[in-house]
């Protein structure tokens, strides 16, 4: 009876060459395990379980001309069968097989039952490593598979064979007989791929590819089923990003801003800096979008320190002085606080006013007497910050003032989309570091708006090429490229060696004699994590007391209260304090032109982007900088080496982000999960970048003819089946 990809994999009825305990082991009980290891339920499920890598078993030896310590494939026939019992009181079982060269045996302990298998005169194939034991042939970890007329076809040797991720309770060769039953049943499928994108891509159909990646004759039907089944993964996903980009394109009317006016013109000439080149593209890019008729989707990329403040903030004053608000979602408070800083700078100096006097990181102090309201007379426009710290009669003023539209800028972390929060005329919403916002928490800030909203997201991460086609193509992506004049050189060094330990040390209390001021950076990943802050409060001792017994030391982690934290973080943006110990908190959002040193312990446990961003904190001011990388990774680390001499030869971000992307993978440079994008299987986008531009070039080229896919009906289907995580992203606003 045939079999559907649909149906469950407990359809394939088929008794199981994997044993266990004895016995066959039957789909239902492999189903079982599939599903909750791998989340497998159905036949096309099982058949995109493709191999982690491949055993070649295709050549058949005979065993008069077998070699000793090599990996072999023979075919020959039982000759006897014996069973004992060792003097261990192990039973064991002897298979002498021959095929007219010359003999060996196959031996099997505690497995009493492979004595009934196995009869004299039946046919075996059986691959192994070939060893002499007492003069004897003989094969070691063999895989042994029994040849019947009925079926020639071999599955397990004398052929490529595919070893397929497994788990505990089911092996490779329990997945590799389910695949090879489903192909047995399964009726070739109709292939959802254009033909003429297959004839001009030369690609093979993918019915075949499907069963050439599984079980391929040789290595060019391997290769051939490997490049038709990654173009298929790029494919469909470039389908479903240009898919929604049409789609909003044609369905959505955003606002059309007036982002030449006096705002913006006010912004411009009070500037305390110059901006760059590449600032100013950067606000000319954002206003063609903001202009027109259709909503913004703009991803603005920048370094560390590019100046992307500015370009949100010129933003947000092109959307007040079109009568509109709009908001500013940051994933910290410290970051919040930062941007708050420089709306508080930047657009005080045109007449913005904060909503309250006091709006800062220390609202959440239950005193109720710190914020004393400040009502100006003709305010040009006023700003908030909205956090999970801003409570009681603070917090009603500012969502009222949300509500009836006399708030222009507010800005706040994850509280910004809780309910309750509304707007009058949302009509701009930037997101900032957004890799660290979930794909609904960014629905959400949208939704604030009463219509279709421009967005504009921000990243210091810089996103790879081959990143930005695919996880972000839906985006329009603007870049600035250049940091502003002055910005001093950060010397990178990594420290191996207590001796070198001693000479940073040494620096930091140079640099602190010369007025200026240092980071120690412990590594507590885990915020959340309270041994890794413990760490850090006892590290803070140790140099207060050990090493620096005579500067200023002050601590700041995650587990502060937020009051604790801002009156640390003044303490030492203000030079009252000499050397800030702290975890990751620091690693976005804080300015210290002063600091000159920044020491990263254990630096063999951050990420490329990581310590990228922690790096940034320095270099900000008038003299030169050094960053130092405490390695105390264990010899044999090369991903943690590779990482660190990375950080020494560059310090360009976009470059990093490449090297990152080789070393990581693209899941992992900064959880791309979070878009709900499909897994990619075969696909590497930091290997495929050809490819990945063939499968955009095709996809976007077939939306231009046909934006639904209402003449494509297989793959809007394929599309609907992939993107089922992110169902929302793809059909809805």
């Amino acid at each position: 009876m045939p079999l559907s990809l649909e149906d469950p994999v407990v359809a394939i009825d088929a008794r199981l060459a994997a044993r266990k305990a004895g016995r066959s082991k039957t789909a239902s009980e492999a189903h079982e395990v599939l599903a909750q290891a791998f989340g497998i339920e159905t036949v096309g499920q099982l058949v995109h379980h493709y191999p982690r890598r491949y055993i070649d078993r295709s050549r058949v030896l005979a065993i008069g001309s077998l070699p000793i310590d090599a990996y072999v494939t023979v075919i020959a026939t039982v000759r006897s069968v014996t069973k004992r019992q060792t003097r261990r009181h192990q039973t064991m079982v002897v298979v002498t097989i021959a095929d007219g060269t010359g003999s060996l045996d196959l031996t099997f302990f505690n497995q009493p039952w492979i004595a009934n298998w196995y009869k004299a005169g039946s046919e075996l194939a059986v691959s192994g490593v070939v060893q002499l034991y007492r003069g004897r042939l003989q094969l070691a970890n063999q895989e042994v598979e029994i040849l019947r007329s009925d079926e020639q076809d071999l599955v397990h040797t004398g052929r490529i064979t595919p070893v397929h991720p497994a788990a505990d309770g089911i092996t490779p060769r329990t997945i590799r007989e389910l695949i090879w039953r489903a192909f047995e049943r399964l009726p070739a499928t109709d292939d959802p791929l254009p033909d003429d994108i297959r004839r001009e891509e030369s690609l093979h159909d993918r019915d075949e590819a499907l069963r050439w990646i599984h079980f391929p004759a040789d290595d060019a039907q391997l290769q051939a089923a490997r490049e038709r089944l990654k173009f298929d993964e790029l494919f469909i996903l470039e389908l479903g990003v240009g898919f929604r980009k049409h789609r909003l394109g044609s369905e959505r009317t955003g606002v059309r801003h007036t982002t030449s006016g006096p705002l913006t013109e006010a912004l411009a000439r009070s500037l305390p800096f110059a901006a760059t080149d590449a600032q100013h593209r950067a606000m000319a890019a954002i206003d063609a979008r903001m202009g027109a008729a259709e909503p913004m989707n703009v991803l603005l990329q920048g370094d560390v320190g590019a100046g992307k403040t500015l370009v949100a903030l010129h933003a947000c004053v092109a959307a007040i002085q079109s009568g509109h608000q709009a908001a500013i979602m940051a994933p910290t408070e410290v970051l919040a606080g930062q941007h708050l800083r420089s709306a508080s700078e930047l657009l005080g100096a045109i007449g913005a006013v904060p909503l309250l006097e006091r709006t800062g990181l220390e609202a959440g102090d239950q005193q109720g007497s710190l914020f004393a309201e400040q009502v100006p007379s003709t305010p040009t426009l006023t700003y908030a910050l909205l956090s999970g710290t801003v409570t009681g009669r603070d917090r009603a003023k500012i969502l009222a003032a949300a509500a009836d539209g006399s708030l222009d800028v507010l800005i706040g972390t994850h509280a910004l989309v809780q309910e309750g929060v509304t707007f009058a005329d949302l009509s701009l919403a930037v997101i900032d570091e957004q890799h660290r916002f979930g794909l609904h928490q960014r629905m959400a800030l949208k939704g604030k708006g009463g219509g279709d909203i421009d967005v504009l997201i921000m990243t210091a991460t810089p996103i790879p090429r081959t990143l930005a086609l695919t996880y972000y193509g839906d985006l329009d992506v603007v870049v600035i490229d250049e940091l502003p004049p002055g910005r001093q050189p950060i010397q990178t060094v990594a420290v191996r060696a207590e001796p070198d330990r001693a000479a940073a040390e040494e620096l930091v209390r140079r640099e602190v004699a010369a007025g200026r001021q240092a980071f120690v950076v412990c590594a507590a990943i885990d915020e959340g994590n309270r041994t890794q802050v413990k760490a850090a409060e006892v590290e803070a001792e140790r140099l207060r007391t050990e090493v620096f017994p005579d500067l200023r030391v002050a601590l700041l982690h995650g587990r502060m209260r937020p009051k604790d934290k801002a009156a640390v973080m003044d303490a030492f943006r203000a030079g009252d304090e000499d050397v800030l110990i702290a975890t990751t908190v620091i690693e976005v959002g804080v300015d210290v032109p002063n600091a000159t040193v920044m020491m990263v312990e254990n630096a063999e446990r951050f990420g490329l982007a990581q310590l990228h961003q922690l790096r940034g904190r320095i270099g900000r001011g008038a003299h030169p900088s050094t960053c130092i990388l405490f390695d105390g990774s264990e010899p044999g680390n090369e991903d943690a080496r590779a990482r660190i001499d990375a950080m020494v030869a560059s310090a360009d971000g976009f470059e990093l982000a490449e090297v990152d992307l080789r070393l990581r993978g693209e899941g992992t440079l900064f959880d791309t999960r979070q878009s709900g994008m499909p897994d990619l299987k075969l696909a590497r986008l930091a290997e495929d970048l050809p490819l990945v531009q063939r499968a955009r070039t095709r996809a976007f080229a077939l939306l231009e003819d046909d934006p639904t896919l209402d003449r494509h009906p297989e793959l809007l289907a394929e599309l609907t089946m992939r993107f089922a995580a992110s169902i929302d992203w793809l059909f809805s606003s």
